[in-house]
């Protein structure tokens, strides 16, 4: 079973930068198998994909992420990160962090497990 555990949520104001993690365990196999990314969900909308690592571990951004946001990986804290910066009061929703052994799953929007998610507010 994988267990993902988001932390670094906020309240901030447009303009500032806030990062995010994503703890992952088990350790070992559970944590190198896994393909990993950061999904969102505002009121009234829809969760969807904000930035995923793929088999690469290069990252792969939606559109309103790139050039603004940062998807990387910490192996020897296990852990992943979401670094956002020039935040807008668009980016309010909550973040969630996923994960699944399948790739196309989590480039879909459906992986199989999921974090609590942590709320980012931009005023």
């Amino acid at each position: 079973q994988v267990q993902l555990v988001e932390s670094g949520g906020g309240s901030v104001q447009a303009g500032e930068s806030l990062r995010l993690s994503c703890r992952v365990s088990p350790v070992g196999y559970t944590y190198r198998s896994v393909y990993m990314g950061w999904f969102r969900q505002s009121p009234g909308n829809e969760r969807g994909g904000v930035a995923v690592l793929d088999s690469d571990n290069k990252p792969m951004y939606a559109d309103f992420s790139k050039g603004r946001f940062t998807i990387s990986k910490d192996n020897a804290k296990n852990t992943l990160y979401l670094q956002m910066a020039s935040l807008t009061p668009e980016d309010t929703a909550m973040y969630y962090c996923a994960a699944d052994y399948s790739l196309r799953r989590v480039l879909t929007g459906s992986p199989n497990y999921w974090g609590q998610g942590t709320q980012v507010t931009v005023s």
